[in-house]
């Protein structure tokens, strides 16, 4: 496989960079980690300066090249990551994209792309665990609307989102993985109750969200009725397959910056730490070589990732954590300072091996879709 650029993926990069290196010094300071509304404000800009620029789509309608290209450059240039905008740019809009009507695609993704509606994730529930086919948010028809009644958790960027993509159970009496559907929910309809989670980093982008008789009109409903659960294994091809591509590029930054450190405080003269981070060197390239080849497998497949994205996610998991393990013995009795860098990438690595479905879950899915071993009894 080549994998050296071809003249119009070289201008590419070089219109790319000189963008980059134009618009990023004129950013406006980053705004407090705890101040959600403010950093809803600074995602949003920084998307409308990416659609404004012609780069809004490249998510979407690029090529697999281009939109490697587009992320291995923005994180080397430290560019604002997707933030706020996650949900709606690497799940929902994509999903939509893939399995929304014409209507729906002309109402969602152009507010998406421009920077104008931030989305949430409405899948978790408090008692389904891991087991996402076990949710119980019930949607009853009533006329054009289904009538929502239930609770969600881990629910991201909830407080500050305009739409939310919705997991509900229209069906109770069909088997758990029929009986499910996806869909658009507008998060100002009466009925609804947000309440942020702190996490362990302190930050709070998750939330709980109370459904109280909601009523979602039957046009946002992604799919057929009861097609929910395949709608949604489109969304997490996503979110497993493509959606971590920038943070392997950033977690190799980081790696570079933990050699360097290391060689500053004295800590590279422990050879049992300079293999950890030449396995982690080779580990995080082996990742980058895995994304090329997922996002071009999603090309080839009209756009929707494969199963390798659990491969990827599986793998990447476990790496992260032990980057900032390693990153631990590199600052040494000052890992345990929060205003040292790395300490807080530390604590929130260790929800990378549940959130996007759990390590156990991927291992499933690897076995059984792509080794074609028995389902567990």
């Amino acid at each position: 496989m080549d994998l050296s650029d071809t003249p119009q993926e070289a201008r590419f990069r070089a219109r790319l960079r000189e963008w980059l290196a134009e618009v990023l010094p004129a950013l406006p300071p980053k705004p407090d980690p705890a101040d959600w509304p403010g950093r809803r404000a600074y995602d949003l800009g920084w998307q409308r300066r990416l659609y404004d620029a012609g780069y809004a789509d490249v998510h979407w309608d690029a090529s697999p090249a281009l939109r490697m290209i587009f992320l291995e450059e923005s994180e080397k240039a430290g560019a604002p990551y997707v933030g706020a905008n996650f949900v709606g740019l690497l799940h929902a809009g994509p999903t939509i994209a893939a399995e929304g009507t014409d209507a729906q695609r002309a109402r969602w993704l152009p507010p998406i792309l421009r920077g104008d509606e931030v989305w949430c994730q409405g899948f978790s529930e408090p008692d389904a665990g891991s087991d996402l086919a076990a949710l119980r948010t019930r949607a009853r028809r009533d006329g054009d609307d289904y009538v929502v009644t239930g609770s969600k958790i881990w629910t991201s960027h909830a407080e500050v989102a305009d739409w939310c993509e919705l997991l509900v159970r229209t069906d109770p009496d069909a088997p758990r993985h029929r009986g499910i559907t996806w869909l658009a929910m507008p998060m100002d309809a009466e009925g609804i109750t947000v309440r942020p989670l702190r996490t362990l980093a302190g930050s709070t982008e998750f939330a709980e969200v109370f459904l109280d008789e909601v009523r979602v009109p039957a046009a946002n409903r992604v799919g057929a009725e009861n097609d929910g659960w395949r709608v949604t294994m489109v969304t997490l091809s996503f979110e497993r397959g493509t959606a971590f591509v920038g943070e392997v590029v950033a977690c190799r930054r980081v790696l570079r910056q933990l050699a360097r450190t290391a060689r500053e405080n004295g800590r590279w003269d422990d050879p049992a730490l300079r293999r950890r981070l030449g396995r982690l060197d080779a580990e995080f390239r082996a990742l980058w070589r895995l994304t090329q080849w997922n996002v071009s497998e999603a090309a080839a497949g009209g756009g929707v990732p494969g199963v390798g994205g659990s491969v990827f996610k599986l793998r990447y998991s476990g790496a992260r954590q032990e980057l900032y393990d390693t990153a631990a013995a590199v600052l040494g009795p000052d890992a345990l300072d929060l205003d040292r860098p790395w300490v807080l990438d530390r604590l929130s690595s260790l929800s990378y091996t549940i959130a996007a479905g759990t390590s156990q879950i991927q291992r499933n899915i690897v076995a059984e879709r792509m080794l074609g071993l028995p389902k567990g009894r």
